[in-house]
């Protein structure tokens, strides 16, 4: 059933850390919303996947995977092109039109947190100008950074609270984008806002499986070829794509600068902290429904949520009475 028909359907998102099963439930739920007779399709929502080549460091979902429930944007750029936010926003939701218009439901599953929010909540993307970025770093070479974030911090306190006076690069961008639209770089920040119906599950699971889950992962991208897909890219890997985690390290072992154990012991070690930031991004947006990653009727929670949501059960704030939170203690302490 289309949106704004007898009931409205929610786009859903599944968020966590990486390893946490979010492609597994993604593919289960699609199938069990199709099952029920609802058209429902995945949209990957995270940063990596999206570049053709970079399979087995991404653990993209499977041939069996795709071929259960139809998958988008996986593939859609070379590793040597640049695949930015703001393009995604627009490519996102261009997609949720088209399934709106077909009575499909968007399944998100990823990890990257800016992007499941760039598609679901109001951020923008302001543009950029090479000339005034320009004479903004002339000015920071000449004058200091410090003499840009006092001017930052009076033009707009609130941005200026809540960036680093060290990151000299972010200070030029936020007087950049002030400068170029007339208003405060504030206004363009993230905001717990949603500008669609959605519902957003988490998965969540101790500390102690998660480290298991990602030190098992490393080891199966080293069996299926993590080192053999990395050489036979590394001259082709661009500056963004060359940032996701494990190609770096491994590309250390290539040229010889550390062993191969050496190499994938510190993947594990990075992934562990990189989900230690995924669930701090994650634990602070008081609208997710987080349900136990281990739970063996995952899939029917996840449905009832859903159920729920179309029915109009939950709000977007704090004050949701039915919301299962977060337990900040498993992955943040």
């Amino acid at each position: 059933m289309p949106y704004g028909g007898e009931k409205e359907r929610v786009v859903v998102s599944i968020v966590g850390p990486t390893a946490s099963g979010k492609t597994g439930l993604g593919v289960a739920l699609a199938g069990r919303l199709c099952a029920r007779g609802e058209g429902a399709e995945i949209i990957n929502a995270d940063a990596y996947q999206m570049y053709r080549g970079l399979d087995v460091g991404t653990a993209k979902p499977t041939k069996a995977e795709m071929g259960a429930i139809v998958h988008h944007l996986i593939d859609v750029v070379e590793p040597d092109q640049a695949m930015s936010v703001a393009r995604f926003q627009r490519m996102a939701r261009s997609l949720i039109a088209d399934m709106e218009a077909r009575g499909v439901r968007p399944v998100l599953v990823g990890g990257s947190g800016l992007y499941t929010r760039a598609v679901i909540d109001a951020i923008s993307f302001p543009g950029t100008d090479p000339d005034v970025r320009a004479a903004l770093e002339v000015r920071a070479d000449r004058e200091g950074g410090g003499v840009l974030f006092q001017e930052l911090r009076r033009k707009d306190p609130e941005a200026a609270q809540r960036m680093d006076p060290r990151n000299v690069r972010r200070t030029i961008r936020a007087l950049e984008v002030i400068e170029l639209t007339g208003r405060p770089y504030s206004a363009t920040l993230p905001r717990y806002q949603y500008v669609m119906p959605a519902l957003q599950v988490g998965l969540d699971l101790p500390r102690e499986e998660l480290d298991r889950r990602i030190d098992q992962r490393t080891e199966s991208m080293r069996q299926r070829g993590l080192t053999q897909e990395v050489r036979s890219l590394r001259g082709r890997l661009g500056p963004t794509a060359a940032r996701a985690l494990g190609y770096q390290e491994v590309i250390g072992y290539l040229d010889g600068v550390m062993g191969e154990d050496e190499a994938y012991a510190l993947i594990a070690q990075r992934t562990k902290r990189l989900a230690r930031k995924q669930m701090g991004w994650f634990g602070r947006d008081p609208r997710i429904h987080w349900l136990d990653a281990l739970a063996p009727d995952l899939v029917d929670r996840a449905l009832d949520l859903i159920d729920q949501a179309d029915q109009g059960r939950f709000d977007d704030g704090e004050g949701d009475p039915g919301r299962a939170r977060h337990p900040l203690g498993s992955l943040c302490d």
